[in-house]
């Protein structure tokens, strides 16, 4: 049985415990029965897969507030990472009350990212894909505004990122995110696809900093560039450390629009 399929059968809120534990019996509470409690290792993959779907989806909620009102363009965009995941009815239901939870006054933003490190067992590649779908939340106008970024810094410096690191985050996936708008807009041919005349196509310096290098590094720095990123997204690497296998599709859009931008790169400078 998956993770999913124990929390449902009344297994996952109890064995958590702490903030996480407490938001998915809070969403669930009714379902579970604790005399069919399972007891889950820490640092097992569907404790983990349970705590990251659980943080990802209330943090995201808690972003979205972090201007004191959630907008529509904001809620279309959390239902459109649902839509991505490929979530079905009851997985969108739970993912949509986690949202509901974090934009809640008394979320326990501090708690649960705190919890999540730890579940994670500070698997890196793990944590910076959470970053990455909270900076999309916070970029779903376009723009992430003074207070979104002071909450986007406070998470990831929750989890280890230097300020930097989080910055340069927040470029690749704006990066990133243009890359996914423009293969939508051309009907999602966007598998290295673009040529330099196309103008509605991403532009080469976008490709850049999809993968977080400049346009003087040589060949071979963007090449390690393109490798690393390639292997941190990769989606059965991914999975095996614990991302939820609601996410393996996110996972593989992003290796997508990492391909795309290395391929651009690599007609541009004819290598």
């Amino acid at each position: 049985m998956t993770w999913f399929g124990k929390l449902l059968g009344g297994v996952i809120g109890f064995s958590l415990g702490g903030p996480i534990g407490a938001i998915l019996g809070g969403v669930v509470g009714h379902q579970i029965d604790k005399k069919g409690e399972e007891h889950l290792e820490p640092g097992s993959q569907e404790r983990v897969q349970a705590a990251f779907f659980t943080a990802t989806f209330s943090v995201m909620g808690h972003i979205a507030k972090a201007d004191g009102r959630v907008t529509e363009v904001e809620i279309r965009h959390a239902e459109e990472v649902m839509r991505r995941m490929g979530l079905d009815q009851t997985a969108r239901k739970l993912a949509v009350d986690l949202f509901s939870q974090g934009k809640a006054q008394d979320f326990d933003l501090n708690g649960v990212l705190e919890q999540f490190k730890r579940e994670c067992h500070r698997r890196r590649n793990l944590m910076q894909m959470f970053m990455e779908v909270q900076i999309s939340m916070a970029m779903a106008d376009g723009i992430v505004h003074e207070r979104e970024r002071a909450v986007l810094h406070y998470v990831g410096k929750s989890l280890g990122f230097a300020a930097f690191m989080i910055d340069q985050l927040i470029k690749m996936v704006q990066a990133q995110q243009r890359f996914y708008q423009h293969s939508q807009q051309q009907g999602g041919q966007h598998h290295g696809g673009y040529s330099q005349a196309d103008v509605s196509g991403p532009s080469v310096e976008q490709a850049y900093q999809v993968l977080g290098v400049k346009a003087s590094d040589d060949q071979q720095s963007v090449k390690r560039a393109y490798r690393r990123l390639m292997s941190q997204h990769h989606p059965d690497k991914l999975v095996a450390k614990g991302l939820p296998e609601q996410m393996i599709k996110m996972a593989t859009e992003k290796t997508q629009e990492i391909k795309a931008a290395y391929e651009l790169i690599k007609r541009h400078k004819n290598w």
